[in-house]
């Protein structure tokens, strides 16, 4: 049944974007069956409203963070959410959560395709909000320690391997050297590319990008995220993630490159700008890298990511 539901919504996808990507329609018909799949728990969770609801979800983070962690939350609020599980380290997203377990020590990119059980899986220009919730992470995270004279700017920087390929969407020395350049006299800079040990990887292998030491030595003001763990963990922190929250919550403007970095400032609600690589040919890809000011997820997600003002790069 479940395979002739899938394909018909798949012609429904074909005739409502014909001119789309075969392969693209894919995930729009995804979305479509995680939204009809919702209807199973129509009593349970608009009449019964009692705690039955368990979310597990070892996918990638990008994912978890935009629609399972706020799919989570609507049940919470909604009064019946029983449990949570997840990969290590997750706990602090899950704060809610009536019971978290830190289930899972790998993440598997692949579950997102047949996790139906969430709606909004997968990429898709089709989204539901009936079963989402904002969670307010900066409310609960705010904090004293995580202040300085000056407003942060946090740079969100990655470098790993994409579709198993080498790097391709990254923010390279000479862009940051750029970027700190312009904006390191009005903002206390925070930059921030987790290292292996840091978080936990799925099937896009960490890379050394080396700008750590770079930065330490050319900019010593620009504070590291890595170094402010070193100081922190465990008197203040628990992990990563929960330094991050923390001061994520502190700040309100991000440069961001797109893709798993750019749903933490989004879904704190803050003014990002975002940027993607324009590759060509095979040269540097970083070299070509440009920003622009969108909100990648859609204006009903999180309005307030409106996109930074800031100056051309």
């Amino acid at each position: 049944m479940q395979r002739l539901i899938l394909k018909s919504l798949y012609v429904v996808a074909w005739l409502k974007y014909p001119k789309l990507r075969r392969d693209l329609r894919y995930f729009i018909r995804d979305n479509y069956y995680c939204k009809l799949v919702q209807g199973r728990y129509v009593i349970r969770d608009y009449i019964l409203k009692k705690k039955y609801k368990i979310i597990s979800y070892q996918g990638e983070f990008d994912q978890e963070l935009r629609y399972v962690i706020p799919f989570a939350y609507w049940h919470y609020l909604n009064g019946t959410l029983q449990k949570t599980i997840s990969a290590q380290s997750t706990k602090e997203f899950y704060f809610f959560s009536p019971d978290h377990e830190e289930r899972f020590k790998k993440r598997v990119w692949t579950e997102s395709y047949g996790h139906y059980d969430v709606p909004n899986m997968t990429h898709s220009n089709s989204y539901s909000f009936q079963n989402w919730a904002q969670v307010p992470f900066k409310a609960h995270y705010k904090n004293d320690i995580f202040v300085f004279n000056k407003p942060i700017l946090v740079i969100a920087n990655k470098y790993n391997i994409e579709w198993d390929q080498p790097p391709i969407n990254f923010l390279d020395i000479p862009t940051l050297d750029r970027i700190i350049r312009t904006y390191a006299s009005k903002y206390q800079i925070i930059y921030n590319r987790p290292l292996p040990s840091q978080i936990v990887e799925d099937n896009s292998e960490t890379m050394s990008l080396h700008e750590h030491s770079w930065l330490r030595k050319t900019y010593p003001d620009v504070l590291l995220m890595d170094d402010l763990f070193a100081r922190y963990h465990p008197s203040v922190v628990n992990n990563y993630n929960h330094l991050q929250l923390m001061v994520y919550a502190n700040c309100s403007h991000f440069i961001s490159m797109h893709g798993v970095r750019l749903p933490w400032p989004v879904a704190l609600a803050a003014k990002t700008l975002s940027c993607r690589t324009q590759i060509g040919g095979t040269s540097t890809p970083s070299t070509n890298t440009k920003p622009f000011s969108r909100n990648c997820l859609g204006q009903q997600f999180c309005t307030p990511a409106i996109g930074m003002r800031f100056s051309p790069f």
